[in-house]
């Protein structure tokens, strides 16, 4: 554990938000983060519709239905700037994109990924579910099924992008790609594993908890409005939620 102690983040927390409207909100994110006009790091909390993106791994090779059929489902599939390869994202997916600079909290990455990886496997652990890391892949796994998925980007000391944590999506997605460019493994849900719905909300609310214990933080509930940012950047980041 990194010891952090003292310190304070903010948390904004939203409902479903479509991906790319959420990527250009981080983006500004972290440039207001680098320019000081927030002076405090910060994570969001959120789900995304039915997306499918890519990572700097990524690649279309690992789409095991064609263009047309997703075009047909709706889903678009998009390339970012972040680690790993294929993954889905959808509505019962928890979603936590931490805005971290993390030369200030001195840091590494290796210590910083470990440490969400803590977060999912203890919130995982208050339903009764073992989930554990695997060498083949980041993130958390329960046998050789994964439970949640980390890809990160970080530019100039700022990460971004994150965690995605299944609790009650449909897993039916999944089954059109090769998860994270892997073959031969399976995609698990808190729902699956537990065999009914778990409360999105009660979730939120335990992984904020184990944020705060793992990273040694408190976290600081607040709005986009609220925060004291450049009047560029807010304006932008503002239209890109279209007033949510």
């Amino acid at each position: 554990m990194v010891n952090c102690h003292g310190k304070r983040w903010l948390c904004i927390e939203f409902p479903a938000i479509e991906y790319r409207e959420a990527w250009n909100l981080q983006s500004n994110l972290v440039a207001a983060r680098k320019d000081k006009s927030i002076d405090t790091d910060i994570i969001l909390l959120l789900e995304h519709p039915p997306v499918f993106t890519l990572g700097r791994r990524g690649g279309f090779s690992n789409l095991t239905v064609s263009p047309a059929f997703l075009e047909k489902a709706g889903i678009p599939v998009i390339h970012v700037e972040r680690g790993g390869n294929i993954t889905f994202h959808g509505p019962g997916q928890l979603v936590v994109y931490p805005i971290i600079d993390l030369r200030l909290v001195r840091m590494r990455v290796v210590d910083y990924v470990q440490n969400l990886e803590e977060v999912m496997i203890r919130a995982a652990a208050d339903w009764g579910i073992k989930a554990e890391r695997n060498p083949i892949n980041r993130g958390v796994w329960v046998d050789n099924n994964k439970l949640g998925s980390i890809g990160i980007a970080i530019r100039r000391g700022i990460c971004f992008h994150g965690i995605a944590f299944n609790v009650n999506l449909s897993l039916k997605p999944f089954g059109w790609i090769n998860p994270c460019g892997l073959q031969d493994i399976g995609i698990t849900s808190m729902e699956k594993e537990l065999s009914h719905k778990v409360s999105m909300n009660q979730v939120r609310e335990t992984v904020k908890s184990h944020i705060e214990a793992v990273f040694e933080v408190e976290l600081i509930i607040t709005s986009l409005k609220e925060l004291k940012i450049d009047a560029f950047v807010k304006s932008h980041a503002l239209a890109s939620l279209r007033g949510l």
